[in-house]
């Protein structure tokens, strides 16, 4: 069985767009890469408004802790707020699917369908 060489950098660009955030996260997100994550991505949180995308398409992995990062972020964010999960690779989509977060966040496919039964209300 291979092993796998985790990462500890996870790029994070941060764009403002005239009514919501796009925040796109390229890498992998585990548990050696999370915890100098969690500090950049709180900080592009800040000001980031109530309406906020993620762009999942660039990330390659994601474990539990990378899961627990995301739900952090939607926290975050306050129950006015609205996260959408865009573009997530199939791994993750599965994944999201399991743990029953596609309820929790709006979650768009890489072809732009919404993945989620929840309110969507951000274009992503």
């Amino acid at each position: 069985m291979p092993t796998r060489t985790a990462s500890t950098e996870v790029g994070l660009s941060r764009e403002q767009r005239a009514d919501h955030t796009v925040i796109a996260l390229d890498g992998e997100l585990d548990i050696a890469s999370t915890p100098s994550l969690r500090e950049r991505l709180h900080a592009a949180l800040a000001d980031a408004g109530p309406r906020v995308v993620v762009d999942l398409s660039g990330v390659t992995f994601c474990d539990a802790s990378g899961l627990a990062l995301l739900i952090d972020a939607r926290r975050r964010i306050g129950p006015g707020g609205t996260v959408v999960l865009a573009g997530p690779r199939p791994q993750l989509l599965r994944l999201l699917r399991v743990t029953g977060l596609d309820r929790v966040f709006t979650v768009r496919s890489p072809g732009g369908a919404v993945e989620s039964r929840r309110a969507r209300s951000v274009a992503a």
